[in-house]
Order: C-alpha cells, then structure tokens, then sequence
C-alpha cells in the first residue's frame, strides 16, 4: 500500500478475533502484572464475591473453601480486593 493508497475495511487484517474456540487457555497473560492479590485466611469469609467479580474467571474456589487466583491469567488489577466486604484481600507488589 502506498502513501496515497485508500485501504477498505475489507483489506484490514483481523484484530482481536477468536478464530479457534477454548483458545484463551493457551494464553497465559498473568506476566505482566505489578501488583498480587494476596489473601488473609482469617479475614475471609469464602463468601466468593472475589471469584464473581473478576473479569478475568481466573479466581476458583480450592478444597480448603477458599477462592484463589490462577496467577497465569490474574492482571493484578485489584477488583477482587475492592469487592471484598471483609477486606481480606490486600494488593501488594509482585516479587518477579
């Protein structure tokens, strides 16, 4: 395409497309975070309302009744510790 050229919608390559479905396990986009949800056991109450709010899935609940994060997927944006009615989350920086 040259300097002048007009481009079509139609040339444009995909962006953000899902050409394969279940492909989002393969990516792993925890790499990038500063910042680490770390849990206080004796605060929670395994209400859950971590694991609701994430908008990445990535919080499940373990054996034990308490909701962890897969730290492969979390983003350290801090949404769970907000939500959290007991504050048993704290945010705290990420030893890399």
């Amino acid at each position: 395409m040259t300097k002048n050229s007009i481009c079509a919608w139609q040339d444009l390559a995909l962006g953000a497309a899902i050409l394969e479905p279940g492909n989002a396990a393969n990516l792993k986009t925890g790499a990038w975070r500063t910042l680490i949800p770390v849990l206080d056991e004796d605060k929670c109450i395994k209400c859950g309302l971590c694991a609701v709010y994430c908008p990445e899935f990535c919080i499940t609940e373990r054996k034990d009744g308490f909701f962890r994060p897969d730290f492969d997927y979390c983003k350290g944006c801090g949404i769970c510790a907000n939500e959290c009615p007991k504050k048993a989350i704290a945010m705290v920086m990420e030893d890399k």
